[in-house]
């Protein structure tokens, strides 16, 4: 996608998985949470409107195919999606599985904690991009 650079913070919290026609998928470099973004690959975009209306239906499909593998694998009591902006401006889509057990639970994840580093972030990866690859259009980065 001409023009597309991942912001610098979420290229330095996010390990990239690969890409849905639309959308770079990252994997949050946080263990505490199970946690996967979506980045759509467009220049100087903040906000889901300002895509245009058949960009807006590509993200929804590849927020809800994201959303139902997480909810397949993890079996989470809450699949939080949010679109934040305030610490990074670049659009990105945020999918967390949330556990009634989870350090964070009922209250959000943000600012509540200091990530925790995977144990192996590179396995994480392999196994998140093992289960992406069920998705029909999406392409590895590996």
């Amino acid at each position: 996608m001409s023009g597309f650079v991942l912001h610098e913070r979420l290229a330095a919290d996010g390990m990239v998985l690969g890409d849905l026609p639309l959308s770079r998928v990252l994997l949050a470099k946080d263990g505490r949470y199970p946690w996967l973004i979506l980045v759509p690959r467009r220049a100087d975009i903040r906000e889901i409107h300002h895509l245009s209306e058949d960009e807006q239906q590509q993200l929804m499909r590849e927020s809800c195919a994201l959303g139902r593998l997480m909810e397949t694998a993890l079996l989470p009591d809450k699949l939080n999606v949010a679109a934040l902006g305030n610490m990074v401006p670049q659009l990105h889509l945020h999918h967390v599985a949330r556990f009634t057990g989870d350090d964070a639970w009922p209250g959000p994840i943000w600012g509540r904690f200091e990530a925790s580093p995977y144990q192996n972030l590179e396995a994480e990866a392999a196994s998140w991009r093992e289960r992406l690859a069920s998705l029909p259009d999406f392409v590895s980065s590996e």
